[in-house]
């Protein structure tokens, strides 16, 4: 009977362990690697170019290696087809690592490294999403010209509910639905969505 429930665990295991292991892969820097993450030479100024000549949002995700909650955004969040697809479809995100050394040159010109440019815009955990305007001033850093910022792990919904808010430019209507309310409205109407 021992037997069995070892060959048993090992049989589900053998089916498990594949579709865990590649839901979310991990790059030579230790980071959570997704399709829709771009390789760039980190200049946010050609990076909003770019952004804007595909008609997406510039997204800047700070991450480290090791960090539990990053990988629970990987693993429970941006794996869910809705989430990614949207973030697919509608934003250009560049990867930033907390204690990296590439170098990233900012809106105002500054070049800088990845861990020295998380200290100029006081990123402290990681994860910590930027969400940038289509049109930023060259006097601006990333920090003063985000339009919202997303720090630490957060549920699908609201993480889909943020990535909607911003694609929609919510935050420059002025009919007093800051980001709270549009979330409240949208949980309200996910539940009344649900009992019918």
């Amino acid at each position: 009977m021992k037997s069995f429930k070892n060959i048993f665990i090992l049989g589900l295991l053998y089916f498990l362990v594949p579709i865990w292991a590649f839901s979310t892969e991990i790059g030579d820097d230790g980071l959570h690697k997704q399709n829709w993450m771009r390789d760039t030479f980190k200049d946010l100024r050609e990076d909003l170019d770019e952004a804007n000549m595909e008609g997406k949002r510039l997204v800047l995700m700070f991450e480290q290696r090791g960090c539990i909650y990053c990988s629970k955004m990987h693993k429970d969040v941006y794996s869910r087809d809705n989430v990614s697809n949207y973030i697919d479809e509608n934003f250009f995100v560049v990867q930033l690592n907390l204690h990296g050394d590439l170098e990233v040159t900012d809106f105002d010109g500054e070049v800088l490294s990845e861990k020295a440019m998380a200290r100029k815009w006081n990123i402290l955990f990681t994860p910590t999403v930027l969400y940038l305007p289509q049109e930023v001033d060259d006097n601006l850093t990333a920090t003063e010209a985000s339009v919202s910022f997303m720090p630490g792990a957060w549920s699908a919904g609201t993480t889909l509910d943020m990535l909607t808010w911003v694609n929609e430019e919510r935050y420059l209507l002025n009919n007093g639905e800051d980001f709270q309310r549009y979330h409240a409205r949208r949980i309200n109407e996910r539940k009344a969505a649900k009992s019918n």
